[in-house]
């Protein structure tokens, strides 16, 4: 393929999608790029049909280079490691619109990679890499009923705009992805600041127009190319098998779909009747050759599609459902908080057969999330993480990584939650939801909401409001349609749409769309909508039943927070050399300790005793010492002999004990006197140019009474003056320290002679 290119100017910005240049042994492979952003989008699919299996083998990957940002990974290695979140929701928002796209009986392995190459700081590649995904696979020789389209709407002051730059989107208050087709919608993803159900179909009407300027750009890149799509076999099963199959279980299959089980109950039965269908196989053709091996595949696949149709026919001529429902009722509701004592916030929320068990998590700033991507590093306040063990659907499984899917269900609950929190200056909290499913049976990710909403309360978080979530689904059949509130799991799987609407009774928060088929009208959109709406509500009257505000105590398991204010020249001393200082306060206290610039510090304790030591502490370090101040409980660090002792007499300040401060009487052997690790009173005498501080003992001791034996205060003086004269010859500047010794211990002396009432102050 020689090299082609194509550009087309979509509200305001260029686009451009160029092939033949790079990646010429992949299937298809194109450079779209909008600005400085570029993104090597490629496809490739085996040429061996993968005949054991009944499902579409599509892998999508989606990598962003840290050198597309001229930035470098952390880490030891060196190099990027497992995708980000960010990386597998974007994939997903690939996966999601083109899936539908490939035809139904596509069975050869397939994978898209799209790689970040170079990124602009204002351009997201998310906003328009899908367009490349479809431009790649329309260009190779990969069936695909495309092209589809995928842009990211806006609304800033009312106005909507079309893939908004980083610092737009963090002002909007609507943030919807959105794919489709020139004719219908196949994909939704978003959040929004509680819109109304017309808002949301006017996002939706303001991209299509704009997904048609791509699909239309993909078809100028498709006519400079000339490779065809590849011919495949279609795998059918013989008319034959089917006769065989329908004869034997259609009257009792009509009689399991109608009937009103749960789901473990209809497992067993859907078992039982499968068996009977690959047994009634096995015995009317046996000895066949051509079926050897494969009528046990068949009974299986053929149960399936009998099962779909008449679980549809059901709904859609009936309106009736598999547990017996019509289509807008929704399940039985139950709801429990604060049953986990230790848990700062919980809920567990039950709807059907699908349940939650959600707790809140109160933490402080250093629990904040950090997220280091192609965007400088920042932090998140808020995260919700989604767990789906096998257990919750009656299976076995592995415990290990979050998948794709828990990754993607968490984020949607996340996203409904956060639009109502608190700002940080309200609620200083890091906050983390962890929800566990433990039953599922249509919809954990909207139990989620419910429940994490819930927990939220329960915790004392100050929401003004409670959010709940619904998941719709859709029937959809040779012109007839019904949508249905409130899905199970097999009703998702049988049925043409997932459709995940979340929000308050004001609006919409979130939302999440998949299309089983190729593209959905926005009147059957709008109709789901106002149905979904209905649900929410009822959902939402059931939780305020139960708690409607948010509780006014947080929990007492949960840190509090205590802002004290200090000099910003002291921050290095709370601080200490290499964070020495605060690593001891927090192992001595047990709690958390946060300093900002300014000299804000923020001590979260879980008990007010820890919170006052802290401060108490902390006050220490910034108070600055006071000459002729008394210190408590000085602490000995250190016996010099022949010069005295060096003492912390506040914390973090330490201080020399001249040997003659240390008595009244000579004192020859200072270990005599002190011992390290004593702790005595001692008063600060002098601080010297230098900032250096001196202390007595002797200030605060009695002066002995004079007997006739015993020499006057001048020969105390002379002694002193001898004493201090050998020890300061051992140091810089004795001389000075001999004058100043001498001065300090006459005035200690005139202030114990005089009677002047100035006590001094004592710490």
């Amino acid at each position: 393929m020689s090299i082609v290119k194509v550009s087309k100017i979509i509200d305001g910005r260029e686009y451009s999608i160029e092939a033949g240049k790079y990646a010429k042994f992949a299937s298809g492979a194109v450079m779209i790029s909008s600005g400085d952003t570029m993104i090597l989008v490629t496809t490739v699919a085996s040429e061996k049909e993968l005949l054991d299996i009944d499902f579409l083998p599509l892998q999508i990957e989606y990598r962003e280079k840290m050198a597309s940002a001229g930035k470098i990974p952390g880490g030891f290695l060196k190099r990027e490691g497992r995708p980000s979140d960010k990386e597998i929701l974007t994939a997903r928002l690939i996966d999601r619109p083109c899936r539908p796209m490939f035809p139904k009986d596509w069975h050869f392995d397939t994978q898209i990679v799209a790689q970040v190459f170079s990124a602009e700081s204002d351009i997201d590649p998310e906003n328009f890499v899908a367009v490349g995904a479809s431009a790649a696979l329309m260009i190779s020789d990969i069936p695909f009923n495309g092209p589809i389209s995928e842009v990211k709407v806006g609304r800033l002051d009312g106005k909507f705009i079309l893939n908004p730059s980083i610092a737009q989107l963090a002002l909007c208050d609507i943030n919807m992805t959105i794919a489709g087709t020139d004719k219908s919608i196949v994909m939704v993803e978003g959040e929004s600041n509680e819109i109304s159900e017309t808002e949301f179909i006017s996002a939706i009407e303001f991209a299509h127009v704009q997904i048609r300027d791509f699909n239309q750009l993909q078809r100028e890149l498709l006519a400079l190319t000339s490779k065809t799509k590849r011919t495949y076999t279609k795998r059918e099963i013989p008319e034959e098998i089917t006769e065989v199959v329908k004869k034997e279980i259609s009257a009792e299959l009509k009689e399991f779909v109608y009937s009103d089980t749960t789901k473990a109950e209809r497992s067993e039965k859907r078992t039982q009747i499968k068996e009977k269908a690959v047994a009634k196989l096995l015995e009317a053709f046996a000895g066949n050759a051509e079926y050897e091996g494969k009528l046990e595949k068949f009974g299986n696949t053929l149960f399936g599609k009998l099962e779909k149709k008449a679980m549809r026919d059901m709904i859609l001529v009936d309106n009736l459902r598999l547990d017996g429902r019509n289509t807008t009722q929704i399940r039985p509701i139950s709801i429990e908080t604060g049953l986990l004592p230790r848990a700062h916030g919980s809920a567990l929320f039950t709807r059907g057969e699908t349940q939650s068990l959600t707790t809140v998590t109160l933490g402080t700033s250093r629990d904040e999330q950090m997220i280091d991507g192609l965007l400088p590093t920042y932090t998140n306040r808020f995260y919700l993480q989604y767990n789906f063990p096998p257990f919750s659907v009656g299976e076995t499984g592995r415990f290990g990584g979050v998948s794709r899917r828990e990754i993607g269900h968490g984020n949607l609950a996340e996203r409904a939650l956060k639009v109502l929190l608190p700002s940080a200056d309200e609620f200083g909290y890091t906050i983390r939801i962890v929800s566990d499913i433990l039953e599922s049976n249509g919809s954990s990710s909207m139990a989620t909401v419910c429940a994490g909403s819930l927990a939220l309360f329960h915790a004392g978080v100050p929401m003004p409001k409670a959010v709940s979530g619904i998941a719709m689904g859709l029937i959809l059949e040779d012109g007839r349609y019904a949508i249905l509130s409130d899905i199970l799991g097999d009703e998702d799987f049988l049925g043409d749409m997932d459709f995940k609407v979340a929000g308050t009774k004001q609006g919409i928060t979130a939302c999440q769309m998949d299309i089983k088929i190729e593209g959905l009208s926005l009147e059957i959109l709008t109709k789901a909508l106002t149905q979904a709406n209905e649900g929410r509500l009822h959902i939402l009257n059931v939780m305020d039943e139960h708690m409607s505000t948010p509780n006014e105590q947080i929990s007492r398991y949960a840190p509090r927070f205590t802002k004290i204010q200090i000099p910003r020249d002291t921050i290095g001393a709370v601080i200490g050399t290499g964070g020495e200082t605060i690593r001891s306060i927090i192992k001595e206290t047990g709690v958390e300790i946060n300093i900002d610039d300014d000299g804000t510090v923020t001590i979260a304790a879980t008990s007010q005793e820890a919170s006052d030591a802290a401060q108490a502490i902390i006050m220490g370090l910034t108070i600055k010492p006071e000459l002729n101040a008394i210190y408590k409980d000085a602490l000995v660090k250190e016996v010099r002999d022949g010069l005295g002792a060096i003492m912390e007499f506040m914390p973090g300040k330490q201080a020399l004990l001249h040997i003659s401060q240390i008595a009244h009487e000579r004192v020859e052997n200072v270990a005599d006197f002190v011992k390290e690790g004593e702790r005595f009173d001692v008063q600060l005498v002098e601080i010297t140019r230098d900032g250096k501080f001196r202390l007595s003992k002797k200030s605060l001791m009695p002066r002995p009474e004079r007997t006739d034996n015993r020499p006057d205060n001048r020969n105390d003086d002379r002694n002193d003056n001898r004493n201090d004269n050998r020890n300061d010859n051992r140091g810089n500047d004795r001389r000075n320290d001999n004058r100043n010794d001498n001065r300090n211990d006459n005035r200690n002396d005139n202030r114990e002679n005089d009677n002047r009432n100035n006590e001094p102050k004592q710490y």
